[in-house]
């Protein structure tokens, strides 16, 4: 099943960053979409809005 958000740990794997960076990268990723307008949860934020952010496909 397609998880619709993305967690610490996999951004960690994907931008091959620290996890503690990659929460810093979620929490500003949150404040955009919050700063649009969405309601956000912190430590995961849109697979959908990571993916368009980086620049990632989706398969």
């Amino acid at each position: 099943m397609y998880n619709d958000f993305i967690y610490p740990e996999e951004v960690s794997e994907l931008l091959h960053i620290a996890t503690s960076t990659a929460y810093k990268v979620i929490r500003t990723l949150n404040t955009e979409l919050k700063n649009a307008g969405y309601k956000t949860r912190s430590g995961r934020v849109s697979r959908r809005y990571f993916n368009e952010r980086f620049g990632l496909k989706v398969s």
